[in-house]
Protein backbone atom coordinates (compact mmCIF):
# COMPACT_ATOMS: atom_id res chain seq x y z
CA UNK A 1 0.00 0.00 0.00
CA UNK A 2 1.43 3.33 -0.78
CA UNK A 3 2.59 5.83 2.38
CA UNK A 4 2.57 9.17 1.90
CA UNK A 5 4.70 11.53 4.04
CA UNK A 6 2.89 13.84 6.60
CA UNK A 7 4.42 16.52 8.83
CA UNK A 8 2.90 18.64 12.08
CA UNK A 9 0.99 21.72 10.52
CA UNK A 10 -0.30 22.84 14.42
CA UNK A 11 -1.68 22.06 16.91
CA UNK A 12 -4.53 23.55 19.29
CA UNK A 13 -8.04 22.87 21.32
CA UNK A 14 -10.86 20.67 20.03
CA UNK A 15 -13.98 23.17 19.97
CA UNK A 16 -15.48 19.55 19.42
CA UNK A 17 -14.48 17.46 22.24
CA UNK A 18 -13.60 19.06 25.46
CA UNK A 19 -10.37 18.41 27.06
CA UNK A 20 -8.97 17.27 23.71
CA UNK A 21 -6.36 18.79 21.10
CA UNK A 22 -6.39 18.70 17.47
CA UNK A 23 -3.35 17.78 15.51
CA UNK A 24 -2.97 18.60 12.07
CA UNK A 25 -0.74 16.82 9.82
CA UNK A 26 -0.05 18.22 6.18
CA UNK A 27 1.03 16.46 3.23
CA UNK A 28 4.30 17.08 2.60
CA UNK A 29 3.71 17.20 -1.12
CA UNK A 30 0.46 17.99 -2.05
CA UNK A 31 -2.17 20.27 -0.01
CA UNK A 32 -4.09 17.38 2.07
CA UNK A 33 -4.90 18.00 5.72
CA UNK A 34 -5.47 15.39 8.42
CA UNK A 35 -7.12 16.62 12.01
CA UNK A 36 -6.54 13.82 14.57
CA UNK A 37 -7.54 14.38 18.49
CA UNK A 38 -5.53 13.55 20.40
CA UNK A 39 -5.06 13.35 24.52
CA UNK A 40 -3.77 16.48 26.61
CA UNK A 41 -0.40 14.73 27.51
CA UNK A 42 0.43 14.30 24.25
CA UNK A 43 -0.62 17.44 22.99
CA UNK A 44 1.71 19.56 25.96
CA UNK A 45 4.75 17.23 24.70
CA UNK A 46 4.47 18.25 21.03
CA UNK A 47 3.87 21.48 21.87
CA UNK A 48 7.06 21.56 24.25
CA UNK A 49 9.12 19.86 21.14
CA UNK A 50 7.42 22.35 18.55
CA UNK A 51 8.40 25.03 20.79
CA UNK A 52 11.69 23.67 21.54
CA UNK A 53 11.06 23.98 25.31
CA UNK A 54 12.85 21.85 27.72
CA UNK A 55 11.52 20.02 30.67
CA UNK A 56 13.05 20.24 33.92
CA UNK A 57 12.79 16.53 34.70
CA UNK A 58 12.34 13.76 31.87
CA UNK A 59 8.71 12.81 30.66
CA UNK A 60 7.55 9.24 29.95
CA UNK A 61 8.70 9.82 26.01
CA UNK A 62 12.16 10.81 27.40
CA UNK A 63 12.42 8.13 29.27
CA UNK A 64 11.17 5.63 26.28
CA UNK A 65 14.40 7.34 24.49
CA UNK A 66 16.76 6.58 27.30
CA UNK A 67 15.72 2.92 27.18
CA UNK A 68 16.17 2.95 23.31
CA UNK A 69 19.66 4.72 23.65
CA UNK A 70 20.45 1.98 26.18
CA UNK A 71 20.01 -0.66 24.04
CA UNK A 72 21.26 0.58 20.85
CA UNK A 73 18.00 1.38 19.53
CA UNK A 74 15.89 3.93 17.63
CA UNK A 75 12.79 4.70 16.44
CA UNK A 76 12.65 4.83 12.64
CA UNK A 77 9.82 6.25 11.51
CA UNK A 78 5.83 6.40 12.40
CA UNK A 79 3.21 4.98 10.65
CA UNK A 80 -0.36 5.56 10.73
CA UNK A 81 -1.91 2.80 8.56
CA UNK A 82 -5.83 3.05 9.79
CA UNK A 83 -8.88 4.98 10.72
CA UNK A 84 -11.78 3.55 12.21
CA UNK A 85 -14.95 5.68 13.28
CA UNK A 86 -12.38 8.41 13.67
CA UNK A 87 -9.69 6.25 15.74
CA UNK A 88 -6.30 6.52 14.10
CA UNK A 89 -4.09 3.38 14.66
CA UNK A 90 -0.28 4.07 14.07
CA UNK A 91 2.89 1.74 14.45
CA UNK A 92 5.89 2.74 15.77
CA UNK A 93 8.76 1.84 13.75
CA UNK A 94 11.53 0.44 15.81
CA UNK A 95 14.94 -0.51 14.86
CA UNK A 96 17.86 -2.02 16.55
CA UNK A 97 21.55 -3.38 15.53
CA UNK A 98 19.05 -6.90 15.05
CA UNK A 99 16.24 -6.67 13.75
CA UNK A 100 13.53 -4.27 13.22
CA UNK A 101 10.40 -4.14 14.69
CA UNK A 102 6.95 -2.77 14.33
CA UNK A 103 4.89 -1.50 17.78
CA UNK A 104 1.09 -1.09 17.52
CA UNK A 105 0.90 2.90 19.29
CA UNK A 106 -1.82 5.23 20.28
CA UNK A 107 -0.95 8.13 17.49
CA UNK A 108 -0.61 10.59 19.66
CA UNK A 109 2.20 9.03 21.42
CA UNK A 110 3.64 8.03 18.05
CA UNK A 111 3.45 11.79 16.97
CA UNK A 112 5.62 12.88 20.58
CA UNK A 113 7.85 10.09 19.62
CA UNK A 114 8.98 11.67 16.19
CA UNK A 115 9.14 14.59 17.26
CA UNK A 116 11.59 13.24 19.98
CA UNK A 117 13.92 10.89 17.24
CA UNK A 118 12.98 13.20 14.51
CA UNK A 119 11.72 10.62 12.49
CA UNK A 120 9.25 10.81 9.50
CA UNK A 121 5.47 10.04 9.90
CA UNK A 122 3.96 8.25 7.25
CA UNK A 123 -0.37 7.73 6.44
CA UNK A 124 -1.40 5.18 4.28
CA UNK A 125 -2.99 6.14 0.96
CA UNK A 126 -6.21 4.34 2.75
CA UNK A 127 -5.98 6.70 5.67
CA UNK A 128 -5.13 10.15 3.56
CA UNK A 129 -8.35 9.43 1.04
CA UNK A 130 -10.63 9.20 4.22
CA UNK A 131 -9.59 11.26 5.94
CA UNK A 132 -7.59 14.18 4.34
CA UNK A 133 -9.34 17.29 3.80
CA UNK A 134 -8.26 19.27 0.64
CA UNK A 135 -7.36 23.07 2.19
CA UNK A 136 -4.41 25.65 2.01
CA UNK A 137 -1.81 26.07 4.86
CA UNK A 138 -3.88 29.15 5.98
CA UNK A 139 -6.98 26.96 6.14
CA UNK A 140 -9.08 27.96 3.27
CA UNK A 141 -11.16 24.92 1.86
CA UNK A 142 -9.62 23.83 -2.17
CA UNK A 143 -12.73 24.01 -4.79
CA UNK A 144 -11.65 20.31 -5.16
CA UNK A 145 -12.56 19.29 -1.06
CA UNK A 146 -15.87 21.83 -1.75
CA UNK A 147 -16.71 19.43 -4.64
CA UNK A 148 -15.80 15.93 -2.87
CA UNK A 149 -18.18 17.28 0.25
CA UNK A 150 -20.71 18.07 -2.23
CA UNK A 151 -20.38 14.40 -3.61
CA UNK A 152 -20.30 12.93 -0.03
CA UNK A 153 -23.63 14.09 1.15
CA UNK A 154 -25.49 13.30 -1.84
CA UNK A 155 -23.75 9.38 -1.68
CA UNK A 156 -24.49 9.49 2.39
CA UNK A 157 -28.66 9.45 2.28
CA UNK A 158 -29.51 6.42 3.30
CA UNK A 159 -33.14 5.39 3.25
CA UNK A 160 -35.48 5.90 6.18
CA UNK A 161 -36.31 2.01 5.37
CA UNK A 162 -32.17 1.11 6.34
CA UNK A 163 -32.49 3.50 9.25
CA UNK A 164 -35.10 1.67 10.60
CA UNK A 165 -34.26 -2.03 10.16
CA UNK A 166 -30.50 -0.27 11.87
CA UNK A 167 -32.59 1.14 14.76
CA UNK A 168 -34.46 -2.52 15.35
CA UNK A 169 -31.16 -4.19 15.57
CA UNK A 170 -29.86 -1.55 17.79
CA UNK A 171 -32.41 -2.20 20.16
CA UNK A 172 -32.34 -6.23 19.91
CA UNK A 173 -28.59 -5.62 21.03
CA UNK A 174 -29.73 -3.37 23.74
CA UNK A 175 -27.24 -0.37 22.10
CA UNK A 176 -30.00 2.27 23.38
CA UNK A 177 -28.05 5.36 22.90
CA UNK A 178 -27.36 4.30 18.72
CA UNK A 179 -31.30 3.40 18.75
CA UNK A 180 -31.67 7.09 20.28
CA UNK A 181 -29.37 8.70 17.64
CA UNK A 182 -31.16 6.73 14.94
CA UNK A 183 -34.80 7.40 15.65
CA UNK A 184 -34.34 11.00 16.13
CA UNK A 185 -32.52 10.89 12.45
CA UNK A 186 -35.93 8.66 10.95
CA UNK A 187 -38.26 11.91 12.24
CA UNK A 188 -36.05 14.29 11.18
CA UNK A 189 -35.99 12.54 7.61
CA UNK A 190 -39.84 12.05 7.99
CA UNK A 191 -40.64 15.28 8.71
CA UNK A 192 -38.71 16.91 5.92
CA UNK A 193 -40.99 15.33 3.48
Amino acid sequence: MKRIKVKILGLSYSQSQIGSYVLVLSETKGDRKIPIIIKPESAQYIALKMEGIETPRPMTHDLFKSFTDVLNSEISEIYIHNVIEGIFYSNVILTSPIDSYEIPCAVGDAISLAMLYKCPIYVSSAVMSVAGIHMTDEGVVTEEQSEKNHNREEKESISIESLEMMLQRAVENEEYEIATQLRDRINQLKSAK
